[in-house]
């Protein structure tokens, strides 16, 4: 980093991945930013620039030895577990006058980190705040890949919550034989497909094959409302707010009829009395629908949102995008699965095909499409503008 750069971040102030400090604080202080910033999105502490006012004071030659070995072995030995910093001294001036200490802390792959009392910390704005929320817990673990939500087991299931046809169809189509053909009882194969652990349903398996999965996971619904004008707050409807219920398949199909419906058709060309083409690809549609229902974070007891105005049509999902992913590289295809088994349960019930092309085919089909990694909110927004109707 030069010093233009630099003064270009200072200038900017304190962040969610920037913190001044003037000197070095407690020990225990320095760990909980660090801790922080790694459970969070990394970033960068400035030694030699004061708190909150972001004046530059500069660090000596002996402070910059310091505060070096300071902060290293406050990532080894404070931090469960260890983490890896760099650091980087830069000069503000050409003179070399005053001199800045830059350790730059990457977000973690073995979230969550904590400190030696078992205190776990995340960055909220440019603060850091202890986390003592279960659920926020458990997307940490989730996101340092130790904990999978569609494995887990839901409580207060059974195999008496499986749909049997539903299960049983989806079986077939996978291995071209039933379940009796390929020497199993039903309790077997809802083991081996890892539908149920433990006595209970795992949450793939009540989403994908559950009698009424929303008896028991509630908020795990399409909530679809078409609007007349362009604003969130209006109270005029085309279409009055409804919750569509039922597996991930069966919400895939009744989200898409909700658009197809509630959308218009165009003539392009076709013959007088031919239907119509929808405004927006059906293709894209179909590939954001199913990149919501399959990959949104099944840890945020959230519906997804399907909501349809004069101007655009918006697909929300719960949860940003998994492990520092960003919006450039899935529109690249480079994706995270954040849940394996309804990726498999998908292959077979669903058009997926799991190799991470889906907004590539959305993107081509409808090149309009603005994507939205909305971290503070921790929602995913696909926006899609709609053709002005024609008077």
């Amino acid at each position: 980093m030069n010093a233009i750069e630099l003064l270009d971040i200072i200038n900017s102030g304190e962040t969610s991945k920037v913190q001044f400090k003037e000197k070095m604080p407690h020990p225990d202080s320095i760990a909980g930013e660090m801790i922080a910033m790694s459970n969070s999105m990394g970033g960068m502490i400035l030694f030699g620039v004061k708190d909150k006012t972001g004046d530059i004071v500069g660090l000596t030659y002996e402070d910059i030895q310091q505060y070096s070995n300071s902060v290293s072995n406050i990532a080894t030995d404070k931090i469960i577990p260890a983490i890896y910093i760099t650091t980087e001294v830069v000069s503000i001036d050409s003179k070399g006058g005053k001199k800045i200490l830059v350790v730059y802390v990457d977000e973690g792959i073995n979230k969550p980190y904590k400190d030696k009392n078992g205190c776990v910390f995340v960055k909220q704005g440019p603060d850091k705040r202890r986390v003592t929320d279960n659920a926020e817990m458990l997307r940490l673990f989730q996101q340092g890949s130790h904990l999978l939500a569609d494995e887990m087991e839901v409580y207060d299931t059974s195999i008496e919550d499986v749909n049997q046809e539903l299960f049983r169809d989806y079986f077939t189509k996978e291995f071209q034989a039933t379940i009796e053909e390929k020497g199993l009882v039903f309790e077997q194969a809802l083991k081996v497909k890892k539908v149920l652990r433990n006595d209970k349903l795992t949450l793939a398996g009540v989403l994908f094959f559950g009698k009424e999965p929303q008896t028991i996971k509630p908020g795990f619904c399409i909530k679809a409302v078409s609007f007349f004008g362009n604003s969130l707050g209006g109270n005029d409807y085309r279409s009055k707010p409804e919750d569509l219920t039922g597996t991930i398949p069966g919400l895939f199909k009744k989200g898409m009829n909700f658009l197809e419906s509630n959308l218009r058709y165009m003539q392009k060309g076709q013959k007088f009395n031919d239907i119509g083409i929808l405004e927006i690809s059906k293709t894209a549609l179909v590939e954001i629908l199913v990149n919501a229902l399959i990959h949104r974070d099944y840890f945020k007891n959230a519906p997804i949102r399907i909501m349809i105005f004069d101007n655009r049509v918006e697909i929300i999902s719960p949860g940003k995008l998994p492990n520092s992913l960003t919006v450039e590289e899935v529109m690249f295809g480079n994706p995270v699965i954040r849940n394996p088994q309804m990726v498999k349960f998908s292959f077979h019930t669903m058009p997926f095909s799991g190799i991470g092309t889906g907004l590539i085919r959305a993107l081509k089909e409808q090149p309009n499409i603005k994507f939205n990694n909305d971290i503070d909110g921790e929602q995913f927004i696909v926006k899609i503008p709609r053709p002005e109707e024609k008077q």
